[in-house]
């Protein structure tokens, strides 16, 4: 075959079946991305003979005689575009939107909703590629010395995003004797592997092994069976020890139960599927339901951990299919709520259940292993990792591979976004694993399949919420009941659940409250870490009753916060197991409130003169309080050198171990250092995500990119200019406070010592001039967050169509408002999808297998360009005191309020409570006409 890619002559030959997107990723463009391999999300788009096309769905031959452009060999304004409007986060996506944009015809900026209807982005909410699209500038590309924090500034990899040169995890190119693993999953929710026959997998060509769990617990094995959790957190015994590599015993159809390593992906799998008839199974009694699962004694449902010692591994009562569970209570709840019926207040309740949601990131789990040197002559295992957390990720290498912790590197190229799904080890034991038993390096690629079936997802719950209040709005009981489906293993179960309980309950004033939840197994996909963290499905509930009781005292609802909420000197607690390290570090719920209530009210009339006729229309709000800093401890170490460039320019380099995947923390982590420097972002480059890097860093989640590891690069950004201007002081005999930093020189005296020479020096006395500093994630402070919503409702279909959306949002200093913005938009367009859209569903009927029943994006509704609105974001007017430089967290908070203020607002317009999620349009017109017909 001969093809032109990029304007280079191409000649090789494709092999049978081989689509275009691995054709040209194995001639070294990895700019093309894989997001589905079915033609659904765009992120593999790229030209043929101009056209644009889905390269995962166009067979390499028909290249033959064509010209074939990748992002890498586009030249197109829309480039420069994307850059002046920040148009993208993570970035996976970037590529496949540019090659899209270049190839718009005239015509088709008139309609592109449909234009992009083969493009799919998680992170932004689409409004700043809608800029990019229409030529929008929102970023500024030169703050003054010192001035960076408050500025637009441009993400410092922007110009690597929208060429294709940015490296995400599979990107670099592949090292000599590449092995590629797939994984054998089961088909049962619940069985006993009795025995493996390897034979018909190892006799497929390219096959070398075969990993079972003999190669854990066997005789021979290279490693010991070490109990562990998936999940990642800076103290490992916040999770139970329920997890093995691989395990004999199957609690989800879609667990590994073997994995076949072998020279090609192709390979790979035919050695899977060849395995699969040589597995002999005990096929054990499910239970998909957790209020059954745990009253096992009662319902007859299976036990799933049994065998696991409470003390050992930290499960609640295993015999109960209790991972873990929350009691407590203030005051005297029953006598509240009497109190309130007394007066002739009000009492409302219900219960709110919250679906099984997929992160839905567009790069799927992935992960590359290889050794440097051999182990016994103190060489190393390296992995190169999709992780949000590649120091604790490396920390439970080491252990479950029973190597010591300075034998392990775990790298982070760009990560193609997380939003809690990360925060896991799901690739990198079996990868680790893998290199041991063979020796050469290795590769795992989850399919997309794989990654709805075999990840992770939100934990669905279900919340009885009871509140009571007097006839003025004074609440006067809150009660809640918390069921949580944490799927067959206890990953994050018990930190959502206590999460959820937290904030959700201590954003209001009230003496009696009381908290009972479970996390509960199930023969189900394992939940995890998602985005909120457990708040957005307690928020859901506790917001919704918060608007049904307005509604019964007749009291508007923002009021009824005002009344309600905390406000400093208040506790914020929930039950009477609280932290004490939770502070007001500063306060801007009253402004949010104030504002968004404004701004609907201003805008009222032109909004509701946009619903279509016949369509009710309503109005709907939430609120949501989160803390700033995970509990129990979250560290980031950082470093802060003056280097010399190969021209001999002094420049910045920041040193830090948090991962970017479109939080924006590299963009954060410059301005700041930049400020502190007095000097500008471009002179700092950032050097991040790997274990060599600096001592330590908990990892990028739960918000802590800016208030954690920000606040170290401050603190040794700080350290470094006092080093800097000390040491220039010290040369020209001067006292270091009449000195100081002015972009590139220390000015000393009057005269202008230039940090080059400073670099020079030390270079020439074989020293670094380096400052570092690190935070330990305590105290922290709370953010708050505000969401309205006015609706149309189709009677004739129950289509919800937004009219229009208002956040606001509590950050403290903005460090960057555009990456800021686009952070509270990309979490409310996420929450839209949770709220009208997205369910990952199972086959979990009577004789079901409990497996994922939609495990593609075709058949999963991720929301489009077209399906979301743009989201007027309002900021709070204030500075931080526990933050760096007065800036607080504002990446998971937009997400949680949004699911109660829609349905608070579907509410209005139709009369119709939703207590379930999604509220899908066949949904809502068979309630509403139940409603009407009742």
């Amino acid at each position: 075959m001969s093809a032109v890619v990029n304007g280079r002559s191409d000649e090789r030959e494709p092999r049978p079946g081989q689509c275009l997107r691995t054709w040209l990723r194995e001639g070294g463009w990895s700019g093309v991305k894989k997001g589905c391999d079915a033609g659904d999300c765009g992120a593999c788009t790229v030209h043929v003979d101009g056209r644009a096309v889905h390269s995962c769905l166009y067979p390499a031959v028909r290249a033959q005689g064509r010209e074939v452009t990748t992002v890498e060999g586009l030249r197109h304004p829309c480039q420069q575009a994307f850059l002046d409007a920040q148009g993208f986060q993570c970035g996976f996506c970037t590529a496949g939107m540019l090659m899209t944009t270049a190839a718009l015809e005239p015509h088709q900026h008139d309609d592109l909703e449909r234009a992009f209807k083969g493009n799919l982005c998680r992170c932004t909410g689409y409004r700043s590629i809608r800029d990019a699209v229409a030529g929008r500038t929102t970023v500024e590309r030169a703050p003054a010395a010192g001035a960076a924090v408050g500025t637009s500034t441009p993400a410092p990899a922007g110009p690597a995003v929208v060429t294709g040169a940015a490296r995400f995890t599979l990107d670099e190119p592949p090292p000599p004797g590449l092995l590629h693993l797939a994984v054998l999953r089961s088909p049962h929710a619940h069985a006993r592997v009795l025995g493996v026959d390897a034979a018909p997998a190892l006799a497929v060509p390219g096959v070398v092994r075969v990993i079972t769990a003999d190669d854990v617990d066997g005789d021979g094995a290279v490693v010991r069976p070490v109990l562990h959790s998936s999940a990642r957190h800076h103290r490992s015994s916040d999770d139970p020890d329920d997890t093995l590599v691989l395990d004999r015993v199957l609690r989800f159809a879609g667990q590994r139960v073997a994995a076949v390593v072998a020279e090609t992906v192709a390979a790979a799998e035919a050695g899977v599927a060849a395995l699969a008839g040589g597995v002999e199974y005990e096929v054990l009694p499910a239970v998909f339901d957790p209020e059954e699962a745990m009253h096992p004694a009662r319902t007859g449902a299976p036990v799933l951990h049994g065998d696991k010692d409470p003390a050992l591994t930290r499960v609640a009562r295993p015999a109960d299919n209790v991972v873990a569970e929350v009691h407590g209570h203030l005051g005297d709840v029953e006598a509240g709520f009497a109190a309130a019926a007394a007066a002739g207040g009000a009492v409302v309740e219900g219960t709110w259940r919250s679906q099984r949601l997929a992160h839905a990131a567009l790069e799927t789990h992935a992960a590359r292993g290889w050794l440097e040197g051999s182990l016994e002559g103190g060489g190393r295992l390296v992995v190169r990792s999709s992780t949000q957390t590649p120091f604790l990720t490396r920390d439970a290498l080491a252990v479950v591979l029973g190597l010591p912790r300075e034998q392990v590197r775990v790298v982070a190229g760009r990560v193609g976004g997380g939003f809690g799904g990360k925060q896991e080890m799901l690739t990198e034991d079996l990868v680790g694993l893998a290199v041991l038993l063979t020796g050469r390096p290795v590769q795992w690629e989850l399919t997309r399949a794989e990654q709805f079936s075999a990840t992770t997802t939100r934990h669905p719950m279900a919340v009885t919420a009871q509140l009571g209040a007097l006839p003025d709005g004074t609440l006067t009981a809150m009660s809640v009941r918390v069921v949580s489906n944490t799927g067959a293993y206890g990953n994050h179960a018990p930190g959502v659940l206590f999460h959820g309980c937290g904030e959700s309950l201590g954003v209001y004033r009230c003496a009696n409250k009381r908290v009972d939840g479970w996390a509960v197994y199930t023969n189900t996909v394992p939940s995890g870490a998602f985005r909120g963290y457990g708040l957005s499905q307690l928020v859901f509930a506790v917001e919704s009753a918060m608007d049904e009781l307005a509604r019964a005292l007749g009291i508007d609802p923002y009021d009824l916060r005002r009344r309600n909420a905390v406000v400093p000197g208040d506790p914020m607690t929930s039950t009477t197991d609280e932290d004490d390290d939770v502070v007001y570090g500063s306060y801007g719920l009253d402004q949010l409130l104030d504002r968004v209530q404004a701004h609907v009210a201003a805008q009222r009339a032109a909004v509701r003169a946009q619903a279509p006729d016949g369509w009710p229309v309503g109005e709907g709000m939430a609120i949501s309080m989160i803390d700033t800093v995970p509990p129990r401890g979250h560290h980031a170490d950082a470093a802060v050198a003056l280097v010399l460039d190969d021209d001999g320019v002094a420049t910045y380099e920041v040193r830090v171990g948090t991962a970017e995947f479109g939080n924006g923390t590299t963009t954060v982590h410059a301005q700041l250092a930049a400020t502190a420097l007095w000097t500008t972002p471009d002179r700092v480059r950032v050097r991040q995500s790997d274990t060599d890097v600096v001592p330590h860093d908990t990892g990028a989640f739960g918000s802590t990119g800016t208030v954690v590891a920000g606040r170290a690069v401050h603190a040794a950004a700080g350290e470094l200019g006092r080093l800097l201007v000390a040491r220039a002081a010290a040369g020209a005999g001067a006292p270091p406070e009449a000195c100081r930093l002015d972009g590139d020189v220390v000015v000393v005296a009057g005269a202008r010592v230039p940090l080059a020479d400073l670099a020079a020096q030390a270079a020439g006395e074989g020293t670094e001039l380096v400052g570092t500093g690190q935070w330990s994630g305590t105290p922290r402070s709370v953010a708050f967050d505000v969401q309205a919503f006015t609706v149309a409702c189709d009677p004739a279909t129950g289509e919800v169509r937004i009219l229009a959306s208002v956040h606001g949002a509590d950050a403290g200093v903005v460090v960057n408002p555009e990456q800021c913005r686009g952070q509270v938009e990309g979490g409310v367009a996420q929450a839209i999808g949770a709220a009208l859209y997205e369910e990952v569903r199972l086959d979990d009927g009577p004789g079901g297998s409990g497996a994922v029943s939609n495990p593609a994006f075709r058949t999963y509704h991720l929301p489009t360009w077209a399906d979301v609105p743009t989201t007027e974001v309002l900021f709070a007017d204030t500075s931080d005191t526990v933050g760096p430089v007065g800036a607080k967290s504002m990446s998971e908070s937009p997400y949680n309020p949004v699911a109660p203020a829609l349905a608070n607002a579907v509410r209005d317009a139709t009369g119709v409570r939703f207590h379930r999620l999604p509220m899908a349009r066949d949904a809502v017109w068979l309630a509403w006409r139940s409603e009407e017909t009742a």
